[in-house]
């Protein structure tokens, strides 16, 4: 059966507001967060950014119909900025339980996350574009393949994904696996080292005891 059959679907409640506007609940949740942004009180000269007070706000609309529109203080917009951008580069770290990031994968996602905030690039632009499982091996056996340094090979798979719109970084990754080909054989013998240093036992010796 298919996995959407069994899967129930997610009802939702269409609550209007206090202030005539009408929010969608989506299951049991009970609460829906928005930052609003008043770009007539914002002007950017430069690296100088003036702000006037209401220019950011953070609206809360409860499943009672209630709302509530909070406009952050300009003296501590600073700390509100460095709380979002802990939670933004933490969120890229995030990963399944069967896909975990190692350290070296871990580093590399926030580079990329990095790359994309410096261009003002928000959003995820598409699937696989955040941290990937694996992704420092196959980075390091593209380098041991072409003798490139590691920022070389990075700007290389980054102008792949830019170039393609509908290519997710997983696959691409994916492709340096293919079995036989030359990146293919080093992530092997990578992935085979790696998994000998972490093994708890020697397994040879435990035949044995069978």
């Amino acid at each position: 059966m298919e996995e959407q059959a069994t899967k129930a679907k997610t009802e939702v409640t269409q609550v209007t507001m206090t202030d005539g506007r009408v929010v969608s609940f989506a299951g049991k949740r009970k609460v829906q967060k928005e930052t609003l942004i008043d770009s007539s009180k914002i002007t950017i000269d430069g690296d100088v950014v003036q702000m006037e007070a209401g220019a950011v706000s953070l609206r809360m609309d409860f499943r009672n119909g209630e709302t509530r529109t909070m406009h952050l203080p300009l003296d501590l917009l600073a700390r509100f900025a460095g709380h979002g951008a802990e939670q933004k580069y933490g969120d890229e770290l995030a990963s399944p339980a069967d896909k975990p990031l190692s350290e070296d994968d871990m580093v590399l996602a926030i580079e990329d996350l990095d790359s994309r905030i410096q261009k003002s690039e928000w959003g995820i632009k598409r699937e696989g574009s955040g941290g990937v499982s694996g992704a420092s091996i196959v980075v390091q056996a593209i380098m041991e393949a072409t003798g490139k340094d590691a920022a070389t090979v990075k700007a290389f798979l980054q102008k792949k994904l830019d170039g393609d719109k509908e290519l997710t970084r997983r696959a691409l990754y994916d492709s340096f696996r293919v079995a036989g080909t030359k990146t293919g054989i080093i992530i092997k013998r990578l992935e085979e080292a790696k998994l000998a240093k972490t093994a708890k036992v020697d397994a040879d010796a435990e035949l044995a005891n069978i």
